[in-house]
C-alpha cells in the first residue's frame, strides 16, 4: 500500500511573544495554521505541528537572528531542514498583512527557492563575541560622544574656562578635567561648567577602562574560536571579531569564497554603459563586515611588502587606487573565507627568541639586517604578530648564523 500522505513545507513567522507557524503542501495548497506561544514548551508543539502532516521538506522562518533565535536553535537541534526567509517587499503584501499571510509567505518563499541562506548555529563562541562586540560599539560610540561634547562645551565656557584649557591635547585635557573639584554645580555658571567637564571626562575615562576589557576578552575569544584567522596579517580582535560574526558558528553555510564576498559587500558587479566596460563594487551585504575588510585592506597598504608591490605593479597597469582596492578587497575576502571554512594551524614561533639568544644576537641587530624596527621583530617573536614569509627568513637567517665560541 503506497503512502498518500503529501510532502509538505513549513512557514513561521516570529514575534517576540508569539510565533504563528503555516504549512502547504509542495504544490502550495494550504494544509493548516496554528499559533504558539514563544517559549520552550511553544517551541517544542510547534515543532511537533509541522513534522505531523507529513513529509516535511524544509522550514522557512523569519528572524532567525532575531525573534526566530530561540525557536532556531531548537529546530537546529532536531535536525529540521531550516533555512532563513527575508521579510517579503511591501511590493508582495498589496494582499495584506496579518501573522497568519506571513506564515504562509515564508512557506510559500521556502518552497519557491531552495536555495535561501542557512541559518547561522547560535549559541558558540561566535555567539559569545556577538553579544561582546555590540556592547564594545556603544561604548566606542559613547566614548567620542563624550570628547565631542567636551570640546562643545568649551566653545561656548565662559572666557576664563575656555582660555584655561584650550590649548591642551585631548590627553591632557581629559587628565586634567578629571582631576578637577568644583564647587557645587548651583552655585554659578563657572561652577555648572566645569561640573559637566569634569563628569563628561570622568565618562570618557569610565568606558575607556569598560573597552579595554572587552578588547582583552574579544581578544581571547577570537583566537579560541580561529587562531588560523586571528593571526592573519592585518587582522585585530575587533575586525576578526566582526567577520566571525558576519560567517557565523557554521561558517560552512558559506558555499564558496564567492558567497562570502556577496556577503561582505565586496563581490565586484558589472557597471558597464555604452563603450564603458568597468566593475564596482557591491553595495550591499553586511556592511559591518565590509567595513572589517576594508579597515584589513588599508593596514595591508600600510605595512605588508606584498601588497605594495601589488599596488606598485596594478598602478603601471593604469589602475586607480580606488579600482586597486576593489581588488584587494576580493583577495581579503578570498584569504578570509579560506581561514573560515579550512583553518590551518598557526606555525609556531616559540623557537625564535630562544635561538637568538643562542646566538648572541640583540634585537636591533637582526631589525637591521631585515631593514625593519626592533618592535616588528619583538612583536613576531611573542606571538603578538603573524608574519609567515618573514618568520621564514628570520628563522633561517638565525639558523645558519655560526655559534658563538
Amino acid at each position: 500500500m503506497t503512502d498518500t500522505t503529501p510532502d509538505v513545507v513549513a512557514g513561521v513567522d516570529t514575534h517576540a511573544d508569539t510565533h504563528w507557524a503555516a504549512i502547504i503542501t509542495t504544490t502550495g495548497q494550504h494544509v493548516a495554521d496554528k499559533q504558539f506561544p514563544a517559549t520552550p514548551d511553544g517551541y517544542a508543539r510547534l515543532a511537533g505541528f509541522i513534522t505531523g502532516h507529513g513529509r516535511l521538506v524544509r522550514v522557512g522562518v523569519e528572524g532567525t537572528s532575531s525573534y526566530g533565535a530561540g525557536l532556531t536553535r531548537m529546530l537546529l537541534a532536531t535536525s529540521v531542514p531550516l533555512v532563513e526567509v527575508i521579510r517579503p517587499s511591501r511590493a508582495a503584501r498589496r494582499q495584506g498583512k496579518s501573522d497568519p499571510i506571513d506564515a504562509y509567505a515564508a512557506a510559500a518563499a521556502a518552497l519557491a527557492n531552495p536555495n535561501l541562506p542557512t541559518p547561522k548555529t547560535p549559541g558558540g563562541d561566535v555567539d559569545a563575541i556577538r553579544v561582546l562586540l555590540i556592547a564594545r560599539r556603544s561604548a566606542s560610540k559613547a566614548r567620542s560622544d563624550a570628547i565631542r561634547q567636551i570640546k562643545s562645551i568649551l566653545v561656548t565656557a565662559p572666557t576664563q574656562i575656555r582660555e584655561q584649557f584650550r590649548t591642551m591635547s585631548n590627553i591632557v585635557l581629559l587628565d586634567t578635567l578629571t582631576t578637577l573639584r568644583p564647587d557645587p554645580a548651583t552655585s554659578g555658571v563657572d561652577a555648572a561648567t566645569l561640573t559637566a567637564l569634569h563628569t563628561l571626562a570622568g565618562r570618557h575615562a569610565s568606558l575607556t577602562t569598560e573597552l579595554s576589557s572587552l578588547d582583552t576578552a574579544l581578544d581571547t575569544l577570537t583566537t579560541r574560536a580561529n587562531p588560523s584567522l586571528r593571526a592573519a596579517h592585518g587582522l585585530g580582535p575587533i575586525t576578526t571579531a566582526q567577520l566571525l560574526v558576519s560567517a557565523g558558528d557554521n561558517p560552512e553555510r558559506l558555499a564558496n569564497d564567492a558567497a562570502f564576498a556577496a556577503l561582505t559587500g565586496v563581490a565586484p558587479i558589472p557597471a558597464s554603459s555604452g563603450k564603458t566596460g568597468r566593475f564596482r563594487l557591491n553595495r550591499g551585504g553586511d556592511r559591518d563586515a565590509n567595513c572589517a575588510i576594508h579597515q584589513i585592506v588599508l593596514v595591508r597598504m600600510s605595512s605588508d611588502p606584498r601588497t605594495k608591490a601589488y599596488i606598485a605593479r596594478r598602478t603601471a597597469d593604469g589602475k586607480t587606487i580606488r579600482e586597486i582596492i576593489r581588488c584587494l578587497k576580493r583577495a581579503v575576502a578570498r584569504e578570509v573565507h579560506g581561514h573560515l571554512t579550512n583553518p590551518q594551524p598557526v606555525p609556531t614561533i616559540d623557537d625564535l627568541r630562544p635561538l637568538r639568544h643562542t646566538k648572541h644576537i640583540s634585537l636591533e641587530h637582526a631589525a637591521r639586517h631585515f631593514d625593519c624596527w626592533a618592535a616588528e621583530l619583538s612583536r613576531l617573536e611573542r606571538g603578538l604578530k603573524r608574519d609567515d614569509l618573514l618568520t621564514k627568513r628570520y628563522r633561517d637567517w638565525l639558523t645558519q648564523l655560526p655559534n658563538p665560541a
